[in-house]
């Protein structure tokens, strides 16, 4: 199954056993972001990445200059392990993954969750890959993803015991939304895809592709 039948099977169970009134509160917030929020602020194609130090899940400082070094970089924006989607999404890059480093790039995902919230998700998911803590949305924010939640659904998420407070270390109840980049060696962006309905997400062929495109074009400047 790949990844978009999975997030659709997911949210068709999800909806089967939810009360009405919950689905109809999501469905609205995410019409209402949709329609507000500032997309032409996110960073596109074409556009320079702005470096970056983070630490991740096992205790080290990841660096974009660092990754980048090594070639390509897959960069995931995902709101939190606590989002049943965004898991969902990172075992299906995990299963990519050996695609992905045969391409010469490297796989990192991005929340804005603690440190030990992101060691809990990487090894729930048995993820091979950097997870990186974005405290404070710093970085999301330098790529153009963040909003705020309405009031409306931060009391849906205390009510679930998902209260983000306990789960980022800040009151901003601030989130990305859900974003692949794929970034070319020398820091620029050669894949943007931004998900503002957070039950859609990039597909690993997509990125594959993207990767495959850039592994091509330097194959021809370097016969050129």
């Amino acid at each position: 199954m790949g990844l978009k039948q999975e997030l659709v099977a997911f949210r068709a169970e999800y909806e089967r056993t939810t009360p009405t009134d919950r689905i109809a509160l999501y469905n609205a917030k995410v019409a209402e972001l949709k329609a507000s929020f500032p997309i032409d602020g996110v960073l596109a194609a074409g556009e320079n990445a702005p470096a970056f130090e983070l630490p991740s899940a096992w205790g080290r400082t990841v660096s974009l200059a660092e990754v980048l070094h090594k070639g390509p970089a897959v960069l995931v924006f995902y709101r939190g392990g606590w989002c049943p989607y965004c898991n969902i999404q990172l075992r299906a890059y995990q299963q990519a993954l050996p695609e992905i480093s045969q391409l010469g790039a490297s796989l990192v995902a991005i929340s804005p969750q603690l440190p030990d919230g992101s060691l809990s998700t990487a090894e729930r998911n048995a993820l091979d890959f950097a997870v990186l803590s974005d405290a404070g949305n710093d970085v999301a924010q330098s790529f153009g993803l963040v909003y705020s939640l309405p009031e409306e659904l931060r009391q849906a998420l205390r009510s679930v015991d998902k209260a983000l407070p306990a789960i980022n270390g800040d009151e901003s109840w601030a989130l990305p939304v859900p974003a692949t980049f794929v970034i070319a060696s020398d820091g620029r962006i050669a894949l943007s895809h931004v998900d503002i309905d957070y039950r859609g997400r990039c597909e690993p062929h997509v990125v594959l592709s993207a990767l495959r495109s850039l592994q091509s074009a330097a194959s021809a400047a370097a016969h050129a």
